[in-house]
């Protein structure tokens, strides 16, 4: 269980990482939506594939020729360019609480209907979590940008098909090198989209590299390994400590302002987790 616990808390700063990188490159348009997710995916898969292999080698296994399948390596690559989309319009908390927020919708509907029987404790803990989303896109202030807002929603909802997918994972690091490998076949025509239409400072792809390498290569394939000890319903929720975690990095690294109107929601998330958290606690299946 501690193992389970460290491994979580790394794969969430990580994502957080992803959040405050592309924020800084997109936003302030050191690289374009394209080039940063070519360089993301593409970077990502060179760099686990090397891993992969060298594990082969050491365990002297061959192991499947590329682990991993086409329709996690989609549902990556979908989530990887909306996301990038996305925060050309939203900042980094609100982009991160737009996204974990649509992926607790989805994985907690997921395990209603494959049969998840949660507690009334870890019900109303999702409950209030999901209504901090709400509270965000009312109108009023801090609204996000429609566009941006549907573009993250979009995200979420792909990596929650990819969060899924690799749940009971027995080889993290093979399956989210064989997914990245096949994402980087999407990717090439976005390269040659970004070399056409867009440029790129040294700034901006160094950034991505960061996104690539760092935060998605490695931290998806911990998000893998710390997913065999999380139900569904423990996985979507834990996530949604990421746009707390963005805030904060924003705040520290990106000179946003931290509003009231984010601040309430970031309590009612953290609160929603909390109360699930400890409910499961309480009464384990």
């Amino acid at each position: 269980m501690q193992s389970t616990f460290v491994l979580t808390a790394l794969a969430m700063l990580a994502f957080a990482a992803n959040s405050l990188l592309a924020r800084e490159a997109l936003g302030d348009v050191s690289i374009g939506a394209a080039g940063y997710t070519a360089v993301r995916i593409i970077s990502g898969a060179v760099v686990l594939y090397g891993l992969m292999r060298r594990g082969q080698t050491i365990s002297r296994t061959a192991g499947p020729a590329l682990p991993g399948d086409w329709w996690a390596a989609t549902a990556l690559f979908v989530y990887a360019i909306a996301f990038s989309a996305a925060y050309l319009s939203l900042g980094a908390a609100t982009g991160a609480l737009i996204l974990f927020s649509s992926v607790q919708a989805s994985m907690v509907t997921f395990g209603l209907f494959k049969g998840d029987r949660p507690s009334l404790r870890e019900v109303i803990g999702f409950a209030i979590a999901f209504a901090a989303f709400v509270y965000l896109i009312l109108p009023g202030v801090g609204r996000p940008d429609p566009v941006g807002c549907a573009l993250m929603i979009a995200s979420g909802v792909a990596w929650a098909v990819y969060t899924l997918r690799g749940r009971g994972s027995q080889d993290p690091i093979g399956q989210t090198a064989g997914n990245f490998v096949r994402a980087s076949a999407f990717c090439l025509p976005l390269a040659v989209v970004a070399a056409l239409y867009e440029t790129a400072t040294p700034t901006g792809v160094i950034l991505a590299l960061a996104s690539g390498i760092v935060a998605s290569g490695l931290g998806y394939a911990i998000w893998y390994r710390a997913l065999r000890g999380l139900e569904t319903f423990q996985a979507a929720l834990i996530q949604l400590s990421v746009p707390v975690i963005a805030a904060l990095g924003g705040i520290l690294f990106l000179n946003e302002r931290l509003t009231l109107h984010f601040i309430v929601a970031g309590v009612c998330v953290i609160g929603g987790i909390a109360l699930a958290i400890l409910a499961k606690q309480k009464h384990p299946s």
